[in-house]
């Protein structure tokens, strides 16, 4: 028998599901988990770097799972969109288990950590395990089962150690993502009823012969079940409430991958299914007030945990922003500007995680002076921070002016009105970063400590040197916080590469003739 490129398709999948039944097997022996899942997680890594290799030269692999077609069952497909998402998604859930690992070695608090803790490996790998099914499937209920994956593996996670705050949060964020979950099973029922099939491929031509009143009530239910996940406004009130209580590389997982996976469901169903633009001024509308209103919510935080929550959900209106201006360049944009953002918001709460070990607290109001105290963590966040606010010539100015090409470029007011609430968000991003930066970094010394009765107490001047110094940050969080940071700024440099790899995706996705040929062998079956 011989290996094609299309055996490396299920891998992404298969390697994580096989890996957390491993480590559940291995239990407490924590040694043999990490080995497993570095092992796993690192095979991941290349086996995405291949896919992409292999889709960067316009090649869309699809397999039929079990040797069935892609009519009777379930396909997984590979192109230069789900290629990006992938490679992008494994390595920073490759650097975060690192974190998760050095942090467990640093310290036997379980429920500060959460690496120790055995069920940590196998939740983990089936986080990764979903992600990546939602990124390849053909088929949108196997769409939904990766969310389900997603579900269930979050709430594991969110919710280790078992403190109060942790459940608390846990339970709001599942009740809210099994509202989504819910209205996506409905749409796709009402689908299924409506066309006799849920495979992507089928649907492109099928869901064109509805009346326009059918297929525009079909898009809207995915739309609000997207929405939901990825924390579009008005739906995105559960996230600042949900990541900041987690222990910090569950926090930096999350807010890298987890919303993103709505909005790649967004870009693979307007621009596969849905031909028409009937929720395009609908999305522009969304964008601006999740822009908006998430970056004023950030500048009003004196936590930096809930401050960088709300600029995600503020950032997640660029994505939107890019997919529902309706041209091409606002697609490429999207695309290049969701593997930035993945990349710098889990790069800043590792960061934030670090200034929590050393400064006893994530609250500004009980930090400062750590541009002194601790140089090198300081230019940890300052990298990552500019980027995030758009400063040139870093990624997030060139993926933010790729964006406000594609508004100027279509030309409509509501576009133009975006245009102008970019530039606003970006500006209220670079005053809510220079916030933590003036009084965690740049202000007299301060730290605190936790007392006997859980209360936190500040020291100020030579003794919070002295608190701070006393907890150095260990190599094994340290580096790979270090090389993520560095993988950030590698954005810029092969940002040209980058934005021409993602213009050929947002062409490719806009060839709906040749998916439909490539995943069923006849075009417009």
């Amino acid at each position: 028998m011989s290996f094609t490129s299309a055996d490396l398709v299920p891998l992404p999948v298969v390697l994580p599901l096989i890996g957390a039944g491993l480590t559940v097997v291995a239990g407490r022996r924590t040694l043999l988990q990490r080995v497993v899942t570095a092992l796993v997680l690192g095979g991941v890594v290349v086996v995405a770097a291949l896919l992409l290799a292999i889709a960067s030269g316009g090649e869309r692999l699809v397999v039929g799972v079990g040797g069935w077609s892609p009519v009777d069952g379930v396909v997984l497909v590979v192109d230069r969109l789900s290629a990006l998402m992938l490679l992008v998604s494994s390595v920073v859930t490759f650097a975060v288990m690192l974190y998760a690992m050095g942090e467990g070695q640093a310290s036997d608090d379980h429920e500060d950590g959460g690496a120790p803790l055995p069920i940590f490996h196998p939740t983990l790998l089936v986080l990764s395990a979903g992600v990546s099914t939602t990124f390849l499937s053909g088929d949108l209920f196997h769409v939904y089962v990766g969310f389900e994956m997603l579900l269930f593996a979050s709430f594991v996670l969110l919710t280790l150690g078992g403190t109060e705050s942790r459940v608390r949060a846990g339970a709001n964020y599942v009740v809210v993502n099994l509202l989504s979950s819910l209205v996506f099973l409905l749409a796709i029922g009402l689908i299924y009823a409506a066309t006799g099939t849920v495979d992507m491929a089928q649907l492109v031509g099928r869901l064109d012969d509805l009346t326009p009143a059918t297929a525009h009530l079909l898009q809207g239910m995915l739309l609000v079940g997207f929405c939901i996940k990825a924390a579009v406004f008005p739906m995105s009130g559960w996230l600042p409430d949900s990541y900041p209580t987690a222990p910090a590389p569950v926090t930096a997982v999350f807010a890298g991958l987890l919303t993103k996976v709505g909005v790649y469901a967004m870009i693979r169903t307007q621009t596969l299914l849905f031909g028409d633009d009937g929720y395009d001024q609908l999305l522009l509308v969304a964008a601006l007030l999740t822009m908006l209103v998430g970056i004023l919510g950030a500048v009003a935080q004196d936590d930096i945990k809930r401050l960088l929550s709300f600029t995600l959900v503020s950032h997640i209106g660029y994505l939107v922003f890019g997919i529902a201006v309706g041209n091409e360049l606002g697609l490429s944009s999207a695309i290049f500007y969701a593997a930035h953002h993945i990349t710098i918001q889990t790069c800043l709460f590792l960061v934030t995680g670090l200034i929590e070990h050393r400064g006893g607290s994530t609250s500004l109001s009980h930090l400062g002076g750590f541009l002194r105290m601790a140089p090198g963590l300081a230019l940890l966040f300052f990298i990552p921070a500019l980027n995030l606010a758009g400063i040139p010539p870093l990624s997030g100015f060139l993926g933010k002016v790729g964006l406000l090409r594609a508004g100027a470029e279509s030309g409509t007011s509501l576009a133009y009105l975006l245009v102008g609430g970019s530039l606003v968000t970006s500006l209220l991003t670079l005053y809510a970063i220079s916030r933590v930066w003036g009084r965690a970094f740049w202000r007299g010394p301060r730290a605190s400590f936790t007392d006997d009765d859980g209360e936190l107490v500040d020291v100020t001047g030579q003794e919070a040197e002295e608190l701070v110094a006393s907890r150095p940050l260990p190599r094994g969080v340290v580096w790979p916080t270090a090389v993520l940071v560095a993988l950030s700024c590698a954005f810029t440099l092969v940002a040209g590469p980058l934005f021409s790899y993602t213009d050929a995706a947002a062409s490719q996705l806009g060839d709906r003739a040749g998916y439909v040929a490539d995943v069923l062998g006849v075009a417009g079956r």
